[in-house]
């Protein structure tokens, strides 16, 4: 401990004495730096031959973090790094990678961090190094305008919690670089951690207020957001009919309402997210007096309430404020669900907690953001349990962060640094309150492993890989859609017609049209059937399809698929689609009445109306319950199929026609059961 404190009072000194001060520097930042390095003869301010100019300054800022030699800092990496990752290839890349993330994972404890300019110009920095690591790019230079890419940006930005997560990452950094192309600036980096650092205090000062306090107490929870307050921007409670403005406030375990008085709120109602209550949340249409006019609401539904509650975000345009708070909202609450089906407890349960917490927290500072470098933002995009319920294979994303959290709990052994939690960053900035226990892995800091990617990170590219398929997917799907009911009737009839042509086939055969070819099928069919071979002939099917399609896959390799041409209906003018869809509406009626005719014919066989019909309805049933009783199934299925399918043959159509017509006749004569429909009174009261 009293190493570790010594630790700190050197970072905290390199802050306070301005030892950063090469931030404030423009042009000569790193060169400064570099040339102090060369005229040191010794010690802490060496030059490593692997390393480029830009990266030995970073490593030489790591050493002095950690208040130790690049020479000490050097030999520790090639005694706890496995070969693999020492190989000369990757060397000079992995070892400034595990530089920065011990310095890191020292530097991020000190207090309000996020605050200081030079440690967010040091974050950076370490980017700019990542890219340029080897002294074979050398001739590559750095200045104050650099930008950083993707890779550099996940690399490095996760190694802190509070800045980003590795699950959202890549998100976040698209959103950030979209006005520079595709390069992060460090001005839009510094604008960002600034407006992070402000959501931060935010979230303090409001969970330290009295506000709520009583409710909040047991559980701790802290105050995420809360709309409602400002007379432009109501929020709006229905219940039923009815419609009250209040306060909105979110809070890591719940959501709270108040009811807006005359000049105060009146008591707050609680709507669970922690709890398992079977809760559906979804965006809902809302409007007066019960109407759906509005797509401004999200909806809240549990077993604790006798009716769904929607709260309502009035804007003039667009529905942004209600995406906004269905993202926060549902964040919570996957959280909670994440923990429940892991079983997560203790410590880990806060943390995991805190995770959901800081990302609703960066996204409230991305909306801080400049309107013109701030693109419309996809909230789900940016949160952690949001987009695994999205990604295709999120659930194994989670259970892969669920496997990394039950692994840190374990092992509480590992001694080659301290790896950072949400907690830990947290407790530094003042949010949370007691001490951290420093649960170390083998050159892993956080999520982040150096010289490779952790399980989390593998899990996260398997499903992005799987993302952007399902993207291409869906984009042919919305480029084929037609508008138009007898537009798309059409396109079915085309797609079906090969089922359609095997059906009217069928059909002749079975009518003996041609009774040359209805015989051959029917001794053919017969065969297999007396032979046993009806699986087989199944197996034989499904084979021929998958050759079928094999043969096309490799035959059409490079090649688009042919369009479909479908030949479009005349155009209707509004009369006639009118009437076209009133005679939709009779026919389905029409359908309607006739299965009902059915059923209560049916149910009155089985109450034993009519007597004569239902004796021979009995004498039906048992015969045919005898013969599965005593015959083969093989024999059934040959004596069903002769049935059906010699029926219209030449020797016994006349006495199919005739048969036909006594079992209409049989049918026409039950008759229906009796039904009373009863209106269920309807009180109507204005409101």
């Amino acid at each position: 401990m009293a190493m570790m404190s010594k630790t700190m009072d050197l970072i905290e000194g390199f802050v306070k004495e301005g030892s950063f001060k090469w931030v404030l520097s423009r042009k000569t930042s790193l060169d400064e730096e570099f040339e102090e390095m060369e005229r040191s003869p010794s010690g802490k301010r060496k030059w490593i031959a692997e390393l480029s100019p830009v990266a030995n300054v970073i490593v030489g800022r790591c050493s002095r973090i950690l208040d130790v030699s690049m020479d000490e800092l050097q030999s520790n990496f090639e005694r706890e790094a496995s070969e693999t990752i020492k190989s000369p290839a990757n060397y000079a890349r992995n070892f400034l990678e595990y530089s920065c993330l011990r310095a890191l994972s020292l530097a991020a404890h000190i207090t309000g961090h996020l605050a200081d300019r030079a440690f967010r110009r040091l974050t950076f920095d370490m980017m700019l190094a990542w890219e340029i690591p080897s002294s074979s790019q050398s001739g590559v230079k750095v200045d104050a305008d650099s930008t950083v890419c993707l890779e550099a940006f996940c690399r490095i930005a996760p190694a802190i919690p509070t800045i980003a997560e590795v699950i959202t990452c890549s998100n976040l950094f698209d959103l950030l670089s979209s006005s520079t192309g595709n390069r992060l600036s460090f001005a839009m980096y510094d604008k960002y951690l600034a407006g992070l650092d402000r959501a931060i205090k935010k979230m303090k000062s409001q969970s330290e207020s009295a506000l709520l306090a009583g409710l909040r107490a047991e559980r701790a929870e802290k105050i995420l957001e809360i709309d409602g307050t400002l007379t432009t921007q109501p929020v709006l409670e229905h219940v039923g009919t009815s419609a009250w403005p209040g306060r909105l406030t979110l809070t890591d375990h719940a959501l709270y309402f108040e009811t807006l008085k005359v000049v105060t709120y009146d008591k707050p109602k609680a709507y669970e997210l922690a709890e398992d209550l079977k809760q559906v949340i979804k965006p809902e249409l809302t409007g007066p007096w019960g109407s759906r006019l509005f797509d401004k609401a999200v909806m809240y539904k549990s077993i604790k309430l006798s009716e769904p509650v929607f709260m309502e975000f009035p804007e003039l345009t667009g529905h942004s404020r209600r995406d906004y708070w269905l993202a926060i909202m549902l964040e919570i609450f996957y959280a909670h669900r994440f923990i429940e089906k892991y079983n997560i407890t203790g410590l880990e349960r806060e943390e995991t907690i805190l995770k959901a917490s800081l990302g609703i927290l960066r996204l409230q500072a991305l909306q801080d953001l400049p309107q013109s470098s701030n693109p419309i933002l996809q909230y789900e995009s940016l949160l952690m349990f949001n987009l695994c319920d999205k990604l295709p294979g999120g659930d194994s994303i989670l259970e892969t962060l669920a496997n990394s959290i039950s692994s840190r709990k374990k092992d509480k052994r590992g001694s080659h640094f301290y790896s950072l939690s949400p907690r830990a960053m947290l407790t530094n900035l003042g949010v949370v309150s007691g001490s951290e226990e420093s649960t170390t892995d083998r050159l892993l800091v956080g999520d982040i492993l150096v010289g490779g990617m952790s399980p989390l990170e593998k899990a996260l590219r398997d499903s992005r890989v799987n993302y952007k398929k399902v993207e291409l997917a869906q984009a042919s799907v919305d480029g084929v859609k037609v508008d138009g009911l007898d537009t798309n009737l059409a396109l079915m009839k085309e797609l079906l017609y090969p089922v359609i042509e095997i059906g009217k086939m069928l059909l002749s055969l079975a009518l003996w049209e041609d009774p040359i070819k209805s015989f051959f099928f029917c001794c053919f069919s017969t065969f297999i059937i007396i032979r046993g071979w009806i699986a087989y002939a199944t197996i034989g099917l499904l084979l021929f399809m998958a050759l079928f399609i094999l043969l096309t896959k490799l035959t059409n390799q490079g090649r688009s698929i042919e369009e479909l041409k479908v030949v479009a209906p005349p155009a209707m003018n509004t009369m006639e689609q009118l009437l076209a869809v009133q005679n939709a509406i009779s026919q389905v009626e029409e359908f309607v009445q006739d299965g009902n005719i059915v059923l209560l014919k049916l149910r009155s066989l089985l109450m034993a109306v009519p007597s004569q019909a239902t004796d021979m309805a009995i004498l039906a049933l048992a015969g045919t319950a005898i013969c599965l009783a005593l015959l083969p199934t093989r024999l059934i299925t040959l004596m069903t199929f002769l049935e059906v399918f010699t029926r219209y043959s030449p020797p016994r159509r006349p006495s199919t026609e005739r048969w036909t017509r006594r079992l209409r006749e049989w049918w026409f004569s039950i008759p229906a059961a009796p039904v009373v429909v009863e209106r269920e009174k309807e009180d109507k009261k204005k409101r």
